[in-house]
C-alpha cells in the first residue's frame, strides 16, 4: 500500500497537495497529513493566515493612508510618531510593513540623491578661449 500512496500523490504539485489537507480533521493532525502525502510541513499555510490582515492592521492602514495623503514626505518613523500621538500603540516595523503592503514610499530625497552616476560623462567648463 505504501507504493500506491506515494505514486498517487507524487504527480501532484505543492498547491494541489495543500488542497488535500483538511485542517479540522478530528483524527489526523496537519503534520501527519503532510507527512502522508509527502508535503513538507513548512510548505502548508492555512488559508486564513495567508494574505489576510487583522482588524487592527486594517485600522492602522486607514490611519497611515490618511496621514500619508496629508504628508507624502513622511517615512515610517514620522508616521509611527504621529500614530503614537493619536494614542495608537504601534511598532515602526509594523508601520514599515504596512506602508510597503500599501505601496507607500516617502517622497523625501533619498540618500546619495545628488551623487553623480559613474557612467555620466563630465564635461569640462571652458574659459571661453
Amino acid at each position: 500500500m505504501e507504493w500506491l500512496k506515494k505514486d498517487r500523490t507524487s504527480r501532484l504539485n505543492v498547491a494541489e497537495k495543500c488542497q488535500c489537507i483538511e485542517p479540522g480533521h478530528p483524527l489526523l493532525s496537519i503534520a501527519r497529513q503532510c507527512t502522508s502525502i509527502g508535503l513538507p510541513r513548512s510548505s502548508y499555510y492555512p488559508e486564513s493566515v495567508v494574505g489576510e490582515e487583522t482588524a487592527k492592521n486594517l485600522e492602522l492602514m486607514r490611519l497611515i493612508d490618511q496621514e500619508y495623503t496629508r504628508h507624502p514626505f513622511y517615512g515610517s518613523r514620522k508616521i509611527r510618531d504621529w500614530l503614537e500621538r493619536q494614542r495608537r500603540e504601534v511598532d515602526r516595523k509594523r508601520v514599515r510593513r504596512l506602508m510597503g503592503r500599501m505601496g507607500l514610499v516617502s517622497a523625501a530625497p533619498k540618500p546619495n540623491a545628488s551623487r553623480v552616476a559613474p557612467a555620466h560623462k563630465i564635461h569640462p567648463i571652458c574659459c571661453g578661449a
